[in-house]
């Protein structure tokens, strides 16, 4: 029973160390952590978009969660970028929808559940967005140089040549307007966007979504790379066959919570998990 529990926490929580407490309580601690969630729950209103949510990011690894359209997978990355904070601002203003958050939520040991947006980003956890926002009238050389307001003119010049060094075609088009590039070219704006502002922990969200197999392809090399620079990277996707290979472990979530855990190779040797996201 007991081994049985621990592999389900495994599992879950990716690897811990079994301890006991002073009245014989089974504990579990997780050494070397960038990022654990632990029992997260987010309600809008009554309806319960994260359901005792429990997972976990090592530093230096390429964490993948899956999930179909309505999953939770948006709200679990605008929970951990801190965005569901000021959603939930806005909402208290306006007398709008309610929104609660609970649960754990911790960033190298420091509990930042409450900690606003800004200072997440200050700490390094630095989101991408699903169809990330850009400034269309602006080149691609100008909205780099926006999104490193807060870094010094020599980082942001770094970090923009090693942005061209992850995407080549870029290189070729500094002076193009944003609003004039193809949807998988925008795509490549924003996640460098996101890199110039210096990300320890990079969050994507659905990157792949609407590009063609070739800039798919190309986006899954990228992500690589990325992670080859000392960036720790958590990833969601619908359809997995692009990211599959990429990952170093991931996390399976429908309605809220989580049906499956595994490495990459327990992924795929999950029938159900290649037939709803890998189309096999």
């Amino acid at each position: 029973m007991l081994e049985r529990q621990l592999r389900l926490d495994q599992l879950v929580i990716g690897y811990w160390d079994l301890i006991h407490d002073a009245k014989g309580q089974r504990t579990y601690l997780k050494m070397d952590s960038m990022l654990v969630v632990k029992n997260l729950m987010v309600f809008f209103e009554n309806a319960l978009a994260l359901n005792d949510l429990s997972l976990d990011v090592w530093k230096g690894e390429i964490v993948g969660v899956l999930g179909s359209n309505s999953a939770g997978k948006t709200t679990l990355m605008n929970t951990v970028s801190g965005l569901i904070l000021d959603m939930k601002k806005k909402e208290d203003r306006r007398g709008g929808e309610r929104i609660s958050v609970l649960g754990e939520l911790k960033f190298e040991g420091e509990d930042i559940l409450n900690l606003k947006p800004t200072e997440r980003v200050k700490k390094g956890i630095v989101l991408s967005r699903e169809r990330h926002p850009i400034f269309r009238d602006s080149d691609v050389v100008e909205n780099l140089k926006i999104a490193g307001y807060l870094r010094k003119r020599n980082e942001v010049k770094e970090s923009i040549e090693v942005i061209f060094q992850l995407f080549p075609h870029l290189k070729g088009m500094k002076k193009r307007k944003a609003g004039l590039m193809s949807g998988g070219e925008q795509q490549m704006l924003a996640i460098g966007i996101a890199l110039v502002a210096k990300p320890r922990l990079l969050l994507m969200d659905e990157p792949l979504l609407g590009l063609s197999p070739l800039l798919q392809a190309d986006l899954a090399r990228a992500i690589r790379d990325i992670r080859g620079r000392g960036i720790t990277v958590l990833v969601t996707e619908q359809f997995a066959r692009t990211l599959l290979p990429v990952i170093d472990r991931g996390y399976v979530i429908e309605n809220g919570m989580l049906v499956f855990a595994g490495t990459q190779q327990e992924l795929f040797d999950n029938p159900e998990v290649k037939s709803a996201y890998l189309g096999i």
